[in-house]
């Protein structure tokens, strides 16, 4: 660490002040709970791993630090690999005043996390074959009539609730400004006066007023209220035992405001979402929510744990919907981001008294929860730092990696020039690797690697999805010459 100081700062200064922060730290409210579980997925030993050890300590150190430093109350995190949840800890206070530790079994007001949930009993309803996601979602509310931002701009379907492509309004009410949460009828009272700013699929617009009415057609479709569909239809085959539905339970952390600048948080009272549960309403902790990240990576038919079928999870996956700026979208249900080299899936939530994050990368089966009691943590951020030190370390620990097939000497007779209808391809040997470039283009940045399978054969393997990219590739001899190499389907000749 480099000290910035003013000229005149002597080093006795220094040795105070940095005794000063370290006993602020000391003295501030971040005494870990530690959790470790293992279940099938990864290796038994992943939490013992020694980088995955030091990179807890990295974090823990990070995240005592921003406690100690930005006031604040308290902060849940957990990391999972594939069905295991591998390291939970609390750091801080779920409450303050009585001096009642965080820990990974405190629950939290999860907000917005609560859209991953009523997406995934539509799509439930959907595999069950009572209803469709381009269906209008008058076919099934028949009251909800929405003054349209155009003449011409047709139904809003059940998809463009779930991807925040309808261009509803964000809201429903006042009720982030009075905190009066509006129910159903309310709701149905509001909606006759409100106009949409956007056409249907002109843009991403966020809409917590089109998760709440996705949540009205769960209940027309299923018969269930949305809360007793959640409890019975996820909740349970998850054995998400501490979750719930706008109840205020034991164990609920306090929710604190955000700090003001004389250092006080204002205490948040309970406050039930009514008639927006479906948009914001759900209780859980790390621990449940561990269940429903390992959920995500799960594959076969629908039925027990397996809340939904291979084929509907990677369709909540798949983007259906881009900010302008092509920074993130959504899914269905599911936010989808970049950041880095990587993409991840998850989603964010703020209500009164709490901001909470999920970051899910499902290439490496990766994914983290960040759960905190106030309005100003930054949860995205600390999901971000958590990912880059436990969750990579972790993803490398757990690595399954493939059987190499070792380098054959003889392949390098693969190397060479080929040409084809649509131009030029050449073979070139590095280190005990192929890969192909086209000869003329710009740069050599990004090469397409030929990786080996076995048979003589290899994988095209590539940094886009254009081409080929996943096929095989194999080689043709004659009279011991090779002549032309084979991709998928297409095949060139060659040259020299």
């Amino acid at each position: 660490m480099q000290w910035h100081t003013a000229p005149t700062r002597t080093r006795s200064g220094l040795l105070r002040l940095t005794a000063l922060l370290l006993a602020i730290i000391a003295a501030s409210p971040t005494t870990p709970q530690p959790l470790v579980a293992q279940a099938s997925g990864v290796r038994a030993d992943v939490a013992r791993d020694p980088d995955v050890l030091a990179a807890e300590r990295l974090f823990a150190a990070w995240i005592e630090g921003q406690i100690a430093y930005r006031g604040l109350p308290g902060i849940a995190v957990g990391v999972v690999a594939d069905q295991s949840l591998v390291w939970a800890t609390g750091f801080g206070m779920a409450d303050m005043a009585n001096r009642v530790a965080m820990a990974p079994s405190t629950r939290f007001r999860m907000a917005s996390h609560s859209k991953l949930f009523t997406a995934t009993a539509i799509m439930q309803l959907r595999e069950q074959g009572k209803l469709r996601l381009d269906d209008p979602v008058s076919q099934y509310l028949p009251w909800f009539r929405v003054k349209p931002a155009g003449d011409d701009d047709g139904p809003i379907t059940i998809e463009q609730l779930l991807s925040h492509s309808s261009g509803l309004p964000r809201e429903a009410g006042d009720h982030w400004t009075t905190m009066q949460f509006p129910t159903e009828a309310d709701i149905k009272r509001l909606i006759v006066d409100r106009e949409a700013p956007f056409a249907p699929q002109v843009r991403w617009k966020y809409s917590n007023l089109a998760y709440t009415i996705a949540g009205m057609v769960v209940e027309a479709v299923s018969g269930e209220r949305w809360s007793d569909y959640v409890q019975r239809h996820i909740y349970q085959p998850l054995d998400m035992r501490a979750s719930s539905v706008d109840r205020d339970e034991p164990g609920l952390a306090v929710g604190y405001g955000r700090r003001m600048p004389d250092g006080t948080r204002e205490v948040l009272p309970f406050m039930d979402a009514r008639g927006m549960a479906a948009a914001t309403g759900i209780s859980s902790t790390v621990e449940d929510m561990a269940k429903f990240v390992s959920a995500q990576f799960r594959a076969g038919p629908a039925g027990g744990r397996q809340i939904l079928s291979t084929g509907s999870l990677r369709e909540m996956h798949r983007v259906r919907s881009v900010e302008n700026n092509w920074s993130s979208g959504t899914a269905i249900g599911f936010a989808v981001s970049r950041v880095g080299d990587r993409t991840y899936v998850g989603h964010g939530g703020g209500y009164p008294g709490y901001t909470t994050q999920t970051m899910i990368d499902l290439e490496r089966r990766i994914g983290v929860i960040v759960l905190t009691n106030t309005n100003d943590s930054d949860p995205s951020g600390i999901a971000r730092q958590l990912m880059r030190t436990v969750g990579d370390a972790v993803a490398k620990a757990s690595t399954v990696r493939e059987p190499v097939v070792a380098w054959d000497p003889a392949w390098e007779r693969f190397a060479g020039m080929y040409r084809g209808r649509g131009g030029d391809s050449q073979v070139v040997l590095l280190n005990q690797r192929l890969v192909i470039i086209s000869p003329n283009a710009a740069n050599v940045d990004a090469p397409t690697a030929l990786a080996p399978i076995g048979g003589g054969r290899f994988r095209f393997v590539a940094p886009g999805g254009g081409g080929p990219v996943g096929e095989v590739v194999r080689f043709v001899e004659e009279n011991g010459r090779v002549v032309r190499m084979i991709t998928g389907d297409s095949y060139v000749d060659r040259l020299r």
